[in-house]
């Protein structure tokens, strides 16, 4: 197609992507479709505690599909759907929807002439199972802008914010807040956000007991709670679309997102354990060599990656076999210290490289509005490859199909999508699937989708992970290990760290995890405190850092506690033994608590996948009864037991942490026991973090192993006792996917008054509770 004719096509799609992208035919006709004096409402029933809203001017697209990310089947099972002098009421056993009547407009008065919106109005509340209204939107917004050339809306709707409202989630904002009340959130992807990526899940909670999803991939702005208000407006759209999922506990909300957007496969049990990481090992034997080191020092390791530039050119999707001679026998001997491998893909190709012409023909890159491929960034001084266009469902089959010949043949384990937000801005240009600007979100979503449907096609037996660096509405679904992107080394981005993962997992993806001790070349403002760590030996910074290993030590720290444990940088060394003599002792402890808890750990990983709850947890799911830890965003719960209190200031050695109310809390180190609801001054040397236990607590402890390759004894099964508890205990082959077929389950059960264990089916390593239970405090 010559310029000429590429422009046409896309003067097209600007007057007609509102039809193409979002009028297909839907998956069902919704329960109902009002007209509000010519705003239609159409009302999508997906359970009794999800319900779909949409609202535009033209019936067809108010009945049409949701957009990506939910993928779930509508089903007004139960539902029932009545008129009355209020409006239209439709009720399920959890919640009452009321689309709110609407009288004839009158004629506009005179300041209505000028200032009124010209939209029929529309307003709706949503109440739980007991009348309690749990929401209220109080309008909608329709805005004729030009974007991208094309002519569309801003489209936006309003909600009621009472004062006592808290709002979290919303995907990945690094600015350093839990609550979101009172901010205004960028939902989009942006690599180059001033605090940190930004990666835009638009799925809010909130403390009322319900929580939005906000089904337009473009980027919108959102301002929850401000001047008691709540406002969403999206860049692009013609209609307005969301969920609503009520539920009496936070759990309930985010298995309502699971049923509407994907479950969260069981990672393999590897990626539980330490992934080692650097940017970048120059060389097989260098990679190899960090392997050895680990297994010289009996260190636990579960994964070696292999970061970018291990090619020939970008885009060549092969391996420089100058410096990876033999990358099949590389990976073969991990395998036998008991290791994985990950290796990192990108989606771009440069001009030079073999397939650059042949997708360029295809019309497999994002475009620009002549048709050219879009070859790296105006801004970065990025001049480097096309993007892949993951929205063409040829394009990411082909993709897979590449990553499959010339590199999981090689041995490798599981892929590493880099540039997922992705770094080429789609912004003013084009997808396959429309405007990069209507579809600005989305690509995290598909471009991880080919990755795994392909590993599920075409290795069935072999369980997928991908580690990715955005996501979106139902990312989850694919096996994505998500992290914050490439931070900064300094104290100021591990503080950072803590609110943004909480509220990264508060949005129903539960994997996250950082780049431990930060991305960028350890650099730094000088300590104003006295340094806790000697830097003697320390080979992984220069000498202008001389607090970075305790930096690190700290970083490490937390890390044990977060659901994905890996070190990664750009730094002359990595490895735990390259921050000095002072650091590796403490490094090593801190490693080997990450797997002794291993059993525990992994059955958290089950329970998400069985419900879909995150086990990195904000305190605000688990007290929701004490208003104090509304915004609490350096402190939380590491599934039902773990109480973390990250140290994230340099030369601190205390700090102040919250007892959350309605509990007793145990001190990890020293047993000592806490009534909650109050705030304590804790010790916190360089050796430690404040760490609690919750009274009623069952807490499974492995064997040391060299990796989770290895089969892993209990070592004990502590209990802290205070209160009735249960835990379910699981194992399984670690690396297929038997485990959705149910694996090996045992449910342990705490009786508080009888101080007893028990179990009434054998523990999944075969070992007997007798001998194993250690009450704490006896």
């Amino acid at each position: 197609m010559n310029a000429r004719g590429f422009k046409a096509r896309m003067a097209g799609i600007a007057l007609g992507v509102s039809c193409l992208a979002m009028a297909a035919p839907a998956l069902a006709e919704p329960m109902a479709l009002l007209d509000r004096h010519g705003s239609r409402v159409a009302v999508e029933p997906y359970a009794p505690n999800i319900v779909r809203v949409t609202i535009a001017l033209d019936p067809v697209l108010a009945s049409a599909a949701p957009g990506e990310g939910p993928n779930a089947k509508a089903d007004a099972t139960g539902w029932t759907h009545r008129t009355d002098a209020s409006g239209d009421i439709f009720t399920s056993s959890a919640l009452t929807l009321t689309i709110d009547a609407k009288e004839w407009p009158k004629a506009p008065t005179q300041m209505q002439r000028y200032f009124a919106p010209s939209l029929p109005p529309v307003s709706l509340s949503v109440k739980d199972a007991g009348g309690t209204v749990l929401t209220k939107m109080t309008g909608w917004e329709m805005a004729p802008v030009t974007v991208n050339g094309e002519q569309t809306f801003k489209m936006g709707a309003s909600f009621d914010s009472p004062a006592d409202e808290h709002y979290y989630g919303l995907g990945q904002n690094q600015e350093g807040h839990m609550d979101l009340r009172g901010k205004q959130i960028d939902c989009s992807h942006s690599y180059d956000a001033p605090a940190g990526e930004t990666v835009c899940v638009p799925f809010m909670v909130t403390n009322k007991g319900y929580g939005i999803v906000w089904d337009n991939p473009s980027r919108t702005l959102i301002q929850p709670g401000l001047h008691s208000s709540t406002h969403w407006q999206s860049q692009v759209g013609e209609r307005v679309s969301f969920f609503v999922i009520t539920g009496k506990t936070t759990d309930e909300l985010y298995a309502g997102y699971a049923k509407l957007t994907g479950a969260t496969p069981l990672p393999p049990k590897a990626g539980f354990g330490l992934i080692q990481s650097k940017a970048r090992y120059e060389s097989q034997q260098e990679l190899l060599d960090i392997a050895k080191g680990y297994r010289q020092r009996n260190l636990p390791l579960d994964i070696m990656v292999l970061d970018w530039f291990y090619w020939t050119r970008m885009g060549q999707l092969d391996i420089d076999r100058t410096y990876f001679p033999d990358p099949k026998g590389m990976n073969d001997s991990l395998k036998s210290m008991g290791m994985h491998s990950i290796i990192s893909v990108w989606p771009r190709f440069e001009r030079e490289s073999r397939y650059f012409d042949m997708l360029a023909t295809k019309g497999w890159f994002l475009k620009d509005k002549d048709g050219n491929p879009v070859d790296g960034l105006p801004m970065r001084s990025d001049r480097a490859g096309a993007l892949i266009d993951s929205t063409n469902p040829e394009a990411r089959e082909w993709f897979w199909g590449k990553l499959r010949d010339n590199i999981a043949s090689q041995g490798f384990d599981w892929f590493w999508l880099d540039e997922t937000e992705p770094d080429l801005v789609p912004d003013g240009y084009f997808y396959a699937k429309g405007s990069g600007d209507r579809y600005h979100n989305l690509f995290p979503l598909v471009h991880t989708t080919g990755v795994a449907e392909g590993s599920e096609r075409d290795r069935p037996g072999f369980r997928n992970m991908i580690l990715a660096r955005a996501a979106y509405l139902g990312a989850q679904r694919n096996g994505g290990l998500f992290w914050s992107s490439d931070i900064k080394s300094t104290w100021e981005a591990l503080e950072r760290q803590v609110p943004t993962g909480l509220n990264f997992t508060a949005s129903g993806i539960a994997y996250w995890g950082s780049d431990i001790g930060g991305w960028q070349w350890p650099k730094g403002p000088k300590a104003e405190n006295p340094i806790l760590i000697d830097p003697a030996g320390a080979t992984a910074m220069g000498a202008d850092y001389p607090d970075y290993p305790e930096l690190f030590v700290r970083w490490f720290q937390y890390s044990v506690f977060t659901p994905t444990l890996r070190i990664h940088g750009q730094r002359p060394g990595s490895a735990l033994w390259e921050y000095g003599k002072a650091a590796e002792p403490i490094l090593t402890d801190w490693l080997r608590l990450r797997y002794t808890l291993m059993p525990y750990i992994y059955a958290l990983g089950r329970h998400t996948y069985d419900t879909g709850a995150p086990f990195m947890r904000g305190l605000f799911m688990d007290f929701p009864n004490d208003s104090k830890v509304s915004d609490i965003g350096d402190q939380y719960m590491f599934g039902p037991a773990f109480l973390v209190a990250p140290v994230t200031k340099q030369g601190q050695t205390k700090r102040s942490v919250y007892l959350p109310a309605g509990t007793t809390w145990y001190d990890y180190w020293t047993n000592q026991k806490f009534e909650g609801g109050q705030t304590i001054e804790v010790d916190a040397p360089i050796s430690r973090i404040p760490l609690f236990v919750k009274a009623g607590s069952i807490v499974p402890m492995g064997v040391q192993v060299k990796s989770t390759a290895e089969k892993q004894a209990l070592e004990s099964i502590r209990v802290y006792p205070g209160a009735d508890a249960r835990f379910t205990l699981y194992d399984d082959d670690g690396t297929t996917n038997a485990y959705r077929k149910g694996g090996m389950k045992a449910e342990l059960v705490w009786d508080d008054k009888t101080k007893s264990l028990t179990s009434k089916t054998k523990l999944p390593t075969g070992q007997a509770l007798t001998g194993l239970v250690q009450i704490v405090g006896q």
